[in-house]
């Protein structure tokens, strides 16, 4: 075994990138552990601002494991999207030749993390793979029939706004191949601090904002196997209200840039 070890193809790098704010009653240790330990990925925490003691937290868990945990404080609260953003950025900064980003609630358990990251791994003609919430036989997905039928109606708007057919703009799990591409998508802030996803996506798959060398890489779905709804969730309706306007501010900014 030792010597098949050896002759093991070297796995890509890959850095998740975690948003944190105010999340100390809700970020588990050992969630990070168990997605260290199943994906083989740094984790980079980004402390959002936080007013209570989530950045002391984090401190501790990067002091015990400095190889795999860092983190980024941002001193200010800057919503979720420019914290995923700046994360993403200095993960690829650091190296990473993947890079993935999840919730701090980790509503998409570590293994299901893990997935997304071995299927980007496991074929080298994909640049992102999207966890996708379906609920069909076999998938454990608990949602309330509210926020899946809001979220059904999100998503179908996100669809129409970014021209191509995604079942689930809003899951939290994301991961991407790093490319020139994907950098020049996080080069600069998001309009949306709430629908960040599709506006990333939207840059993404943008075709004019490539050089014609360039195609707009290959993008795919995994239905995720596991998924619960958090609790203690900051999606209201008035988030809700909030994440409808900047999809309308997202359309803009994308037709602007065509």
């Amino acid at each position: 075994s030792a010597h098949r070890h050896l002759n093991r193809p070297m796995t890509a790098s890959c850095t998740v990138v975690v948003p944190c704010f105010n999340e100390a009653q809700r970020l588990d240790p050992a969630h990070l552990d168990k997605l260290i330990e199943s994906a083989d990925v740094r984790i980079l925490a980004v402390d959002d601002g936080s007013t209570d003691t989530t950045a002391a937290l984090l401190d501790n868990l990067a002091g015990d494991d400095p190889d795999r945990i860092s983190v980024l404080a941002l001193g200010t609260n800057r919503g979720k999207g420019e914290a995923g953003r700046l994360g993403l950025l200095d993960a690829i900064a650091g190296g990473a030749e993947l890079v993935a980003y999840c919730d701090a609630d980790f509503a998409t358990p570590p293994g299901e993390v893990a997935r997304l990251v071995a299927a980007l791994r496991s074929d080298a003609g994909i640049d992102g793979v999207l966890g996708s919430r379906v609920a069909m036989m076999g998938c454990d997905i608990e949602r309330s029939a509210f926020r899946h039928y809001a979220g059904r109606l999100f998503a179908t708007a996100g669809s129409l706004v970014l021209g191509v057919p995604v079942y689930d703009t809003q899951c939290g799990a994301k991961a991407f191949r790093v490319t020139n591409r994907l950098r020049q998508a996080l080069a600069t802030p998001f309009a949306s601090r709430w629908a960040f996803d599709i506006e990333l996506l939207g840059r993404l798959l943008q075709p004019r904002r490539a050089a014609a060398t360039e195609a707009t890489g290959r993008f795919i779905e995994l239905p995720l196997r596991h998924w619960s709804e958090p609790g203690g969730s900051r999606m209201t309706a008035r988030a809700g209200l909030r994440a409808g306007v900047d999809l309308l501010r997202i359309g803009r900014a994308l037709r602007r840039a065509d």
